[in-house]
């Protein structure tokens, strides 16, 4: 692939990964009630997620799954039950911070995982990549699966860059939020956002 198209790709991820969505509203809010090393780790499962989206594209299944409504649907229930669990726990939370105490922290493993069931479950992503990869594949630059693995990998970096900077903004701004009060407010504010996030999958077309 040629170095403008491959940098012109790269400039587009970074502009998508900048607009308002789902994922990264997901690590806003778990950068600012859990910290920044929680925010890059859930970063982290989104982009190991890209990495399933980008070999569907490249084998045919994103196809398959956009053919399917039954699929789809299926794929978008389990996201949106994920996502009400994770109001749920988010709205029940303890604030748990005394005068000098640091909140609770999930598990790096857990963080993690969420980052990645985020992305694994929202079949929007798949849809999305389908439509967007094969664009930018050209005739003279080799096969068509690996170029569509080059640029998944420029789009995985794209999104590590940008929601790796908000994860570390959001996060900062959770520090300046240390008071009970003010951590029992983000964990509801963290609910609500989930909660909306699963209203609005579920109500996704094709």
């Amino acid at each position: 692939m040629t170095t403008e198209a491959q940098l012109g790709f790269f400039g587009l991820a970074l502009l998508l990964g900048l607009s308002p969505g789902p994922d990264n509203l997901f690590v806003l809010m778990q950068s600012a009630t859990q910290g920044r090393r929680a925010g890059l780790l859930v970063t982290l499962g989104l982009c190991t997620g890209l990495l399933a989206h980008t070999a569907a594209v490249a084998l045919g299944l994103a196809a398959l799954l956009a053919s399917s409504p039954a699929a789809f649907g299926a794929l978008k229930l389990a996201g949106a039950a994920y996502l009400l669990y994770l109001a749920w726990g988010a709205w029940r939370a303890p604030a748990a911070l005394q005068a000098g105490s640091e909140p609770l922290r999930l598990q790096p493993w857990r963080l993690y995982g969420r980052g990645v069931l985020m992305n694994l479950s929202n079949p929007k992503v798949a849809i999305f990549f389908l439509a967007l990869l094969p664009q930018f594949v050209q005739d003279d630059a080799g096969p068509v699966p690996w170029q569509i693995a080059r640029l998944g990998a420029l789009f995985m970096l794209a999104t590590l860059i940008v929601f790796g900077s908000f994860a570390w903004l959001a996060g900062g701004l959770g520090q300046l939020l240390r008071s009970t009060r003010a951590q029992r407010l983000l964990n509801r504010c963290a609910a609500l956002v989930f909660v909306g996030l699963g209203i609005r999958l579920i109500s996704s077309e094709l």
